[in-house]
Parts: structure tokens; sequence; C-alpha cells
């Protein structure tokens, strides 16, 4: 399973806080027994939003292994270009098992592979999802600031929510560390 981090403007020390509170690969809890791919995009500042720099650096690193399954986790405004990445990636022959975005307020979402979306409050939640929403979906609650959930998932408590219902599950709350590794779970067997 490959795994391509595309972070939004701001600094590295974020997404390695990010990585390591929440794609803790020592932990039994992230996968069974497949080996995992962490890629992380380098580019900073305005590149982060490029989609053809951004499917030029996961050609580089996985060449012609177009079969070979890529999950997108992007944040902020990374997930602008993570977005288009993943559209041209299929469009090439490969192949996206999902598309996680986090905090991508105001970007529309859509694709033939499953999409979901964290985001620091409610609001965010809710007025995004005007644009696009996922199968089952991520809020903080109570809110957070907006890098806070990049820098530190493990720390954020909310609800994970499908589109239909207000809550699922209902009362059980979970971690944006905890949400992503349900999703990286499921999806690992793809």
């Amino acid at each position: 399973m490959n795994i391509i981090i595309c972070p939004g403007m701001h600094e590295r020390e974020l997404t390695e806080s990010f990585i390591s509170g929440c794609l803790n690969l020592n932990s039994d809890s992230l996968t069974t027994n497949k080996s995992v791919n962490i890629l992380v995009y380098p580019q900073q500042g305005v590149l982060t939003i490029s989609p053809l720099h951004i499917l030029q650096f996961l050609h580089n690193c996985l060449g012609d292994k177009l079969e070979s399954p890529v999950i997108f986790i992007s944040f902020s405004a990374g997930v602008v270009g993570a977005m288009l990445a993943a559209h041209s990636w299929q469009l090439l022959g490969g192949k996206v098992t999902a598309f996680i975005a986090i905090d991508g307020w105001g970007v529309p979402l859509w694709g033939d592979f499953p999409i979901h979306r964290m985001s620091h409050d409610y609001f965010t939640h809710w007025s995004s999802s005007l644009l696009g929403s996922g199968k089952y979906n991520f809020y903080a609650q109570p809110a957070v600031e907006h890098l806070s959930i990049w820098r530190s998932p493990q720390t954020i408590q909310g609800f994970a929510v499908k589109p239909t219902e207000e809550f699922y599950p209902k009362s059980d709350r979970i971690s944006a560390a905890e949400f992503i590794h349900l999703l990286l779970r499921q999806y690992e067997s793809k």
C-alpha cells in the first residue's frame, strides 16, 4: 500500500508531527502484515497546489507501477493539487484506492474512488460537504484550530459521520488518528 502525503502551505515540522502522531508504522493498529510505503510530497509554497508536480513526484517514486494502489492524504491547500493529481493518476491507468482530504475547505471533491473529508470544526464539515463529501467523514468536536488537526491528529477528538446521518457512531467519540487508521485498515486489502 502506498500512501502519498500532500501537505499544505506550512512548516515541514507539522507534516513530520502528523506522520509520527498518525501513521506510526510501529503500531499494530495501522496495518496487519502488508508493507506500507509513505511518500511525502516535498514541495512547499505554491507548489503544494500543483497537480503536475505532485503527479511527477508520484511517477518518480512509483515509476511504471500504476497497478500499485495509492491512498492520498492531503491537507488544506494541498487538497487542491492532490485531488487533480489523483484524477490524473487514475486517467494514466493508476489505481487510486482512496482520497482523504483534511480541512480542504472550499475544495470540490469528486471522483470514482472513495473520498473522505476531515474537518477541524462542524462549520467546515457542513459547508465543505456542499462541494462533495465522502461516504464516511470526520469533524472535530470541540472545534480546534486549523493546523491542530494536522499537527497532532492523535489528540483531536470528534465524530465520524455519514452524509445521511448526523452522527455515526452516534454516541462514540473517536480521534482523528483513529479515524484515519480505520480507513487505512479498510483499504489495505484492496
